[in-house]
């Protein structure tokens, strides 16, 4: 059968696989929403907390970098004591941690209570992913990623606007106290619908001090891109200077230890290993039009605040239209194609980025962002599903939880490193503000598209045939 045939059609889904499917969503949903909901809020909080910006701006950056820290060992906890206890446990910490903040009587009060929120995040994320594979078909695994890429670009780009109204109305503690709520609907669905876990057939153990070091390199290198804001500093060379030293140390560990954090089967698998690449390039990327967009409409184009920001919803409002039609195409095609078509699509909207003259003014960037976001969605819900498929259910988790850390330290490393390829390239000298915003947010998208071009090389060296993934579309027997 022709790989582009369409795929048998296959019977409706069971009311309790809708209901499992639904616990899920929730818990990808509420963890996005939690990224952004706060930065609405932060003048607020440095006003009642009489704190600087750079002191209020940790109440983002300490659940991001608890989520990049912990995630992929979330994903191992997973394929060890079960799927469903370890999301049932986050998604309780994360409503813990959620009251820690609404409760919370100063500054250091909500940053612990946020990082405890962090934690919690990392179970949901890691596990939401992996038991995918557990409550569907794996001929509904692309419409399955495809809704919760949906799910989580809606998360994103809702969070400000959720949380400004609930400032303006209820005052900044709501901002947190609703996910109450959202997490005891979330924890009764998963206790309910989500299959029990089989007993682990593992007997190796946890590997703690893999853990920990990971913990280590990960924590100090995502310090060095976020502290500060020169990263030649002494405080973040030697930050930089520690990652070096715990990741060197977490190899010499890992090829010693009896029970290796990293499998070696799992990482020799050469799908696995380019869909974790393809995933921290593209992120890097998307993190770029986030950073270099607000200064390139509002100076490059002069645009008012308001046309700034309905320009930005853009890009996450096609992300979150896409994802469920791309999961589907995915389903129908497997997932090569359109992770490559995907790809294709970002670095033609990079290169009209590039390209195109500014007297096009909005339009001349909303199109090609267009283009670029959707293509993120198709890859997004391609590569999800092609990292899954390809590794076996018993390490489910930990593939899981290392794509969502790849994600995340391309989304810090693309804040750090395409801003400061905007900077400088946007340090003008005699250019006017406006030329130099141009010309920033030509280098940098050009930079991107190489990027993605890079991306685009190793999916296609790392194609697998075609006909390995009939399988993968065939009903999961019962």
């Amino acid at each position: 059968m022709s790989t582009l045939e369409v795929a048998p059609r296959l019977e409706p889904l069971a009311s309790r696989a809708r209901w499992a499917l639904a616990s899920l969503a929730l818990a990808m949903l509420m963890p996005s929403l939690d990224t952004s909901i706060a930065n609405a809020g932060l003048p607020q909080l440095a006003q009642a907390f009489d704190a600087s910006f750079q002191q209020v701006q940790w109440v983002v950056l300490a659940y991001l970098l608890t989520i990049t820290v912990l995630i992929a060992s979330a994903g191992r906890l997973g394929d060890l004591l079960g799927r469903r206890r370890v999301l049932l446990g986050g998604i309780m910490l994360f409503c813990l941690g959620s009251l820690g903040c609404g409760l919370a009587p100063g500054l250091h009060g909500l940053l612990a209570a946020r990082a405890v929120q962090g934690a919690g995040a990392a179970a949901m994320l890691a596990q939401t992913l992996a038991l995918v594979g557990d409550v569907l078909p794996k001929g509904r695994t692309g419409s399955a990623m495809g809704l919760l890429g949906t799910l989580s670009a809606l998360g994103t780009t809702l969070g400000p606007a959720l949380g400004g109204w609930l400032l303006a109305s209820v005052g900044w503690r709501w901002m947190f106290l609703v996910n109450l709520p959202l997490g005891l609907v979330a924890l009764v669905l998963a206790w309910r619908c989500l299959p029990e876990d089989r007993r682990s057939t593992a007997s190796d153990g946890f590997d703690v001090p893999g853990t920990l070091l990971l913990a280590l390199g990960l924590g100090a290198y995502a310090l060095a891109l976020t502290l500060g804001r020169n990263l030649l500093a002494p405080l973040n060379l030697g930050l930089l200077l520690v990652a070096v030293v715990a990741m060197g140390a977490l190899l010499w560990v890992e090829r010693r230890a009896r029970a290796p954090l990293f499998q070696p089967a799992l990482l020799q698998r050469r799908p696995l290993r380019a869909s974790l690449l393809t995933s921290l390039l593209v992120s890097t990327v998307i993190m770029s039009t986030l950073v270099v967009g607000p200064f390139y409409l509002s100076r490059g184009l002069a645009l008012p605040t308001v046309w700034v920001g309905l320009g930005l919803s853009l890009g996450p409002l096609v992300a979150a239209m896409v994802g469920v039609p791309a999961g589907r195409l995915v389903d129908r095609h497997g997932p090569q194609l359109p992770c490559q078509v995907g790809l294709f699509g970002m670095l033609l909207g990079l290169g009209l980025l590039v390209l195109l003259p500014v007297r096009l003014g909005l339009t001349g960037y909303l199109l090609p962002i267009t283009l670029v976001t959707a293509g993120y969605a198709l890859f997004q819900a391609a590569n999800n599903s092609l990292l899954l498929l390809d590794v076996p259910a018993a390490q489910r988790g930990l593939a899981a939880g290392l794509l969502s850390l790849s994600r995340n330290l391309g989304l810090i490393s693309g804040a750090a490193a395409m801003g400061a390829v905007f900077a400088r390239a946007s340090r003008g000298g005699a250019l006017e503000q406006a030329a130099a915003a141009v010309q920033g947010m030509r280098v940098t998208f050009g930079v991107a598209a190489v990027l993605v071009l890079l991306a685009l090389l190793v999916a296609l060296v790392a194609r697998r045939p075609e006909a390995s993934f009939e399988a993968c579309r065939a009903p999961r027997p019962d």
